[in-house]
């Protein structure tokens, strides 16, 4: 499939995994032209509208992830009850497509099916919590795959086996999430505790610890968030990032209207210090709403099938899981991607699901701007989760990203303490 030019970046559909710009920025970062049309879009007297629909129904579709096909059987695994605790590659005939880059013919797509790469779920004691996360493989360069909003490390089920074939791939439950512990953030006595600087801590921390090794971010969603933060704050744990239908924050305070800033301030500490709060909750955390929410997230409504509903419901019943969701859609401050990316030193690339219902692919498509970015990456019909909705897309797509990128070594190097 041929791209189509888009104002004065190329419209790339998946399959154009050839760099677009050079990675040496020798200029200071500066915001593209269409970040200021962004901000006045936000600031419309529309806005409003859509500031109490979100509101209503916040952005959950990060914690959405659907399955692979209804006969791919999966496996009990002792850590957890989960029913997504091991996936298993089915045989069958693999999906292959053709793309184009500069011109040139690149063959996009193609995963063997032939066999499957058993991995292993650990615990991660990080500053007293316990972390789980999810590894497999042996040889070449790091991954860590982070996930979204309200996911979980088995987000990535249908990634790990395949990336671990010839890289170590490691997925983590950020803390609040998944089977990691999920501290009150009122017994810690602090305003915040569930913001992208702690996890982005987490993050390096954990590639200090457990990866020992400078490691390729693979991120969705407010996953994105998390990574930029991490690659940020400490540049020389990260080799490369790849964000997938990153966050773009639209319910972040900057971006609303002046005059309704005080009314969404009172309503986020309304949830937070009345029973409204728990109330909500209880009608979201349901198997009829994660449903409904699953339904408005992929492309392909026929993916939602009851199993998938309690791979993501059941976590977010554990102790905890109520505290950590109203402190996190009560977060409308912190980092904005338009603001991280332009100070990340690594290779960057921005992928994204075409029909993603909740981050709009024209709205996205002003991240491949950045000239921290090298290129803009188009999945067709495929919603906000690609790595799940579209694993024969992302899978090769995160392969030759990371070849491009990584260095051989002969001996793998330890992050100093």
């Amino acid at each position: 499939m041929e791209g189509n030019s888009v104002g004065p970046h190329n419209k790339y559909y998946c399959g154009s995994f050839s760099a677009s710009k050079t990675q040496q920025n020798t200029q200071p970062a500066k915001f593209p032209p269409k970040f200021p049309l962004w901000h006045r879009q936000m600031a419309s007297t529309e806005t409003s509208t859509f500031i109490m629909s979100k509101l209503e129904l916040p952005p959950i579709s990060q914690m959405l992830a659907r399955r692979f096909q209804s006969s791919i059987p999966f496996s009990s695994r002792p850590y957890d009850n989960s029913p997504a605790a091991k996936f298993l590659i089915p045989h069958g005939n693999p999906r292959l497509r053709l793309g184009k880059s500069r011109g040139q013919p690149l063959l996009c797509a193609l995963i063997d099916m032939e066999s499957s790469v058993e991995f292993k779920t650990r615990t991660w004691n990080w500053r007293g919590y316990s972390i789980r996360y999810q590894c497999a493989g042996s040889i070449g360069p790091a991954l860590v795959l982070v996930h979204g909003f309200g996911a979980n490390s088995d987000h990535w089920r249908k990634n790990l086996p395949v990336l671990a074939k010839s890289h170590r791939v490691f997925s983590i439950d950020l803390i609040g999430y998944g089977y990691s512990d999920k501290p009150n953030p009122r017994d810690l006595q602090v305003d915040n505790f569930y913001t992208f600087e702690t996890w982005g801590s987490q993050l390096n921390d954990f590639c200090r610890d457990v990866v020992k090794d400078q490691a390729f971010f693979i991120c969705n969603s407010i996953g994105g968030l998390v990574g930029l933060q991490a690659a940020v704050s400490q540049p020389q744990i990260c080799k490369g990032l790849l964000l997938l239908n990153i966050s773009l924050r639209m319910l972040h305070i900057t971006k609303q209207p002046w005059y309704a800033r005080p009314l969404i301030r009172s309503f986020q500490n309304t949830l937070r210090n009345t029973p409204l709060g728990r109330i909500f909750f209880k009608s979201v955390a349901t198997r009829e709403s994660v449903k409904n929410i699953l339904r408005q997230c992929y492309h392909d409504k026929s993916q939602v099938t009851d199993e998938l509903v309690e791979i993501i419901l059941l976590p977010g019943l554990q102790p905890g899981a109520v505290d950590v969701f109203l402190e996190f859609i009560c977060y409308s401050g912190g980092p904005l991607p338009e603001e991280l990316i332009p100070l990340v030193k690594c290779p960057v690339l921005v992928a994204w699901g075409e029909k993603d219902p909740w981050e709009p692919i024209e709205l996205g498509r002003a991240y491949g701007e950045f000239d921290t970015v090298e290129d803009f990456v188009i999945l067709p019909d495929v919603g906000h989760c690609p790595q799940d909705e579209a694993p024969d897309l992302v899978n090769p797509l995160i392969e030759a990203f990371v070849a491009r990128h990584s260095t051989p070594t002969a001996v793998t190097p330890v992050l100093p303490s």
